[in-house]
């Protein structure tokens, strides 16, 4: 057996979840599926649940759906817990089928946010659900979590809402919305929910639920790590706390010459465009000869203004106040960090104030690690109706041992019978996309220290890495071997938000608690960090070599520039884990926009191409290389999406499936969007360097649709719009039917329509792609064109998941 050993110091920061004494229902044992229904009640012989968890995705009993994480963890405690998934929120009824929860009601939108759920990054509706059965649009609202309050609370008034979820982790601040186009107040605002979880909660929400089973009032529940909550101005329990102003920019006024000694009156009254000689101002006395010159404008200027204050003050002109600065730790004693908390910028002030925002959203990046971040509070409202919203610092990681316990936990791995077709499987009609995906994959760690502005993990999960013991993982995937129906031994994926950051951390424990690092690989890898992959690499040998298992495959997104350092790590991937394709996100190729996105060049892309092709080539194998871009990200401009375009053509790719840049609340490159600042430097009203450039935000649908016209350059449809940017750029030698050139002269017939990977939300059955796509397709019996790199989306045989025998699988 292999202890797991936890170096950190987060390791002895928080009480174990473990350490809490059960709640006394824990006697009623451990239901086969959390019910949904009072039949289910009854046979497990509940009168009632203590704690009903409501969720905008259908009930999947897999570690990976975190409602049922949530609900194992809180039956693992002794509570009996019920679940109300995707309800019809038209009405109140159907929050009532369980009755009234003797403790309270948990909410959450679901494992995705709600809008992006609903809407692509066009603000289109989208017609599938892939947490849906049968993957069916419209079983959830737009901000469900918002509505899903708002009936629990008109069901049972009086019983407390705890709300949680990535939709909440994201709204936990004023936040810019990209649906509606501005600035929205807080969820926990606009909830009215009693307390706001974010993050991974299972460590505070085991101590609200024992400290509310305990009968401690929900109000009085304020010092729970990764908690945010309501509270008044005047409140006392607010008092006592060292607070940091932090509502304002740096805001330095205009800066006056000095006045050049060697020069005489008449001299810097003429370099002010105006005169100081006795004949130019006949009128003025000896006294006042200079009056209009430089000094006299001055003098006159002064006095205007004196007389205009005297006459109406401006309330604008305030007192100077001095107070302490925290920075001067020598000379000031800086009072302790738990005790701390950052007033940010009001709501009403960043709502209407681009730059006030960019501020905020950066004071809140800063203040993440769980090692020294400090509370934050936001005020919403003015007057009667003025509130704060604080924000508690974030949640202690788990240790290992913890998330064994949580991983351990007796899962289903199912979607619940409820769902079930006629024959008893969910296989069919009412099969659920995002089930099936992950359906016979092992979840090993959680977080990421990568920091990418676009990406909401490290607002959710966090940046430090929580790892699962080897033992552990091992026994998921012998319960999978075992006890999963059509199982046919191969594992999807063994990974987590990132592929290979298994086990990977800050050498040291006290360095770890004090970095303010946004990320721990840009501008390049810390010096700190551990780059061993030694114990996953042990864990990829483990796992094959078990009875029964055919395969192992990688399927998460993979950090090429960590994998480079170990070169074993790399060959052992290469030559046992790749089904055919590997999928990786150098995401551009230009500097740009890879400074914006914080994504290391496209050299370590090159270097682990190179290393990936070197393996394969050892192995006897013909594999490939799926390279992921996005298109319209800030800090793009139309130049360096037509480089990328060359250099998608010339290294021979063809991209289907196109990631649009999508403004999700909260991250570093939503403020950017927002506000058209770079937020990863200090952000100040007026720009004095070149650090603080502009950031140039793609914005509106035709520019939008250039940009991802270049990265499917390919597509006739999209030809007559590039060859039109390529001339207004200067580019025409862009345009010929030679190979060097990016788009041809002619122009075939086309329909205008897109081609998706999807099945749905594409070209309608029946109707004929166009020419060119015929023709590029690949050769006979869709084998690969020798010398043509190709994606999974231009010729690639479709990766065996273990899902099903290709046998019985269904030709598109």
């Amino acid at each position: 057996m292999n202890a797991p050993v936890d170096v950190s110091f987060f390791a002895r920061a928080a009480k174990p979840l473990t350490s809490y004494r059960p709640y006394w229902a824990k006697r009623f044992g451990t239901a086969p599926f959390l019910p949904m229904s009072r039949a289910e009640m009854d046979k497990l012989g509940w009168d009632s649940c203590d704690i009903i968890l409501v969720t905008g995705d259908a009930y999947v009993d897999h570690p990976s759906f975190g409602m049922a994480v949530i609900g194992r963890t809180l039956e693992a405690q002794g509570f009996r817990v019920g679940i109300i998934a995707q309800p019809d929120w038209q009405s109140a009824e159907p929050f009532k089928v369980l009755g009234k929860p003797n403790l309270f009601w948990g909410v959450t939108a679901g494992n995705m946010d709600s809008m992006i759920n609903r809407y692509t990054a066009d603000r289109k509706i989208r017609s599938d659900d892939a947490y849906t059965p049968g993957d069916v649009g419209g079983k959830r609202p737009d901000r469900a979590a918002i509505v899903y309050s708002q009936r629990c609370r008109e069901v049972y008034k009086d019983v407390p809402i705890i709300l949680g979820g990535i939709e909440g982790s994201l709204r936990r601040i004023a936040h810019y919305d990209y649906w509606s186009d501005k600035v929205r107040r807080s969820i926990v605002v606009d909830s009215k929910c009693d307390l706001l979880l974010y993050g991974n909660a299972e460590r505070a929400l085991v101590e609200v639920a024992h400290r509310i089973a305990a009968r401690e009032p929900v109000e009085k529940i304020t010092d729970v790590r990764g908690t945010a909550f309501v509270r008044r101005p005047d409140d006392e329990s607010g008092k006592g706390w060292f607070e940091i102003d932090s509502t304002t920019v740096d805001e330095p006024g205009v800066v006056e010459p000095h006045i050049n000694p060697y020069m005489t009156t008449s001299e810097q009254a003429a370099a002010q465009g105006s005169t100081c000689s006795k004949e130019d101002a006949p009128d003025s006395g000896a006294a006042s000869a200079c009056g209009t010159g430089a000094v006299g404008q001055n003098e006159a200027q002064g006095n205007a203004r004196a007389d205009a204050q005297k006459a109406e003050p401006n309330p604008a002109i305030q007192p100077i106040q001095f107070v302490p600065n925290p920075s001067l730790r020598v000379k000031l004693k800086m009072p302790p960090r738990e005790k701390t908390v950052i007033r940010l910028p009001s709501y009403e002030q960043v709502k209407s104030d681009p730059v006030l925002y960019a501020h905020a959203n950066r004071v809140l990046h800063l203040e993440t690690n769980p090692g020294n971040a400090r509370a934050l509070v936001q005020a919403h409202g003015e007057g009667v109706t003025a509130r704060d919203v604080w924000i508690n610092p974030p949640p202690i990681p788990l240790t290992t041992a913890e998330m064994d316990y949580v991983f351990d936990l007796p899962y289903a791995r199912g979607p619940h019978p409820s769902y079930a077709d006629e024959n008893g499987s969910h296989d069919g009609a009412t099969k659920i996309p995002a089930w099936e995906m992950i359906r016979f994959s092992v979840n090993i760690m959680r977080g990421c220290f990568g920091g990418c502005t676009f990406c909401s993990i490290t607002e959710h999960e966090g940046r430090i890495i929580q790892s699962r013991s080897e033992d552990s993982i091992i026994q998921e995937i012998e319960d999978i071997r075992d006890k999963v129906k059509g199982f046919t031994g191969t594992i999807s994926d063994l990974g987590g938000p990132t592929a290979n950051m298994y086990r990977l951390g800050c050498r040291s424990p006290e360095i770890e608690a004090a970095c303010r690092k946004p990320s721990c690989v840009y501008p390049g890898i810390c010096q700190n960090l551990t780059t061993d992959h030694g114990p996953l690499i042990k864990i990829y040998r483990r796992a094959r070599g078990l009875k029964g298992i055919k395969k192992i495959l990688i399927g998460s997104g993979l950090r090429y520039d960590l994998a480079v350092k170990s070169p074993e790590y790399v060959k052992e991937l290469v030559q046992h884990h790749v089904g055919g394709y590997l999928k990786i996100a150098p995401e551009h190729t230009e500097q740009g926009p890879l400074t914006k996105m914080m994504k290391p060049g496209i050299g370590s892309y090159d270097r682990f191409k190179q290393m990936f092709e070197k393996f394969s080539e050892e192995a006897g194998k013909k594999q490939f290389l799926i390279p992921y871009f996005i298109a319209a990200h800030p800090g793009t401009s139309d130049e360096d999406m037509m480089n990328l375009a060359i250099w998608l053509k010339k290294n021979g790719f063809r991209a289907d499936q196109v990631q649009t840049f999508y403004p999700s609340p909260m991250a570093t490159a939503t403020a950017m969007y927002h506000s058209g600042r770079n937020t990863l430097t200090k952000v100040r009203r007026h720009m004095r360097d070149a650090e603080e450039e502009t950031v140039d935000i793609v914005r509106g649908e035709k520019r939008r649709r250039l940009h991802k016209a270049f990265l499917r350059y390919h597509d006739p449809n999209n030809w007559p719009l590039l060859r039109e940017a390529l001339k207004t750029m200067g580019r025409a030698d862009l345009i010929g039917n030679g190979k060097h050139h990016l788009i041809p002269t002619f122009q075939p017939m086309t329909d205008g329509s897109y081609q998706s990977a999807r099945r749905k939300n594409s070209t309608p059955v029946g109707q004929k792609p166009a020419p060119a796509a015929v023709a590029a397709k690949p050769g006979k019996g869709n084998q690969p064109v020798k010398g043509r790199i190709l994606t999974q989306h231009t010729g690639l045989p479709p990766r065996v998941t273990g899902s099903a025998k290709a046998a019985a699988r269904k030709p598109r």
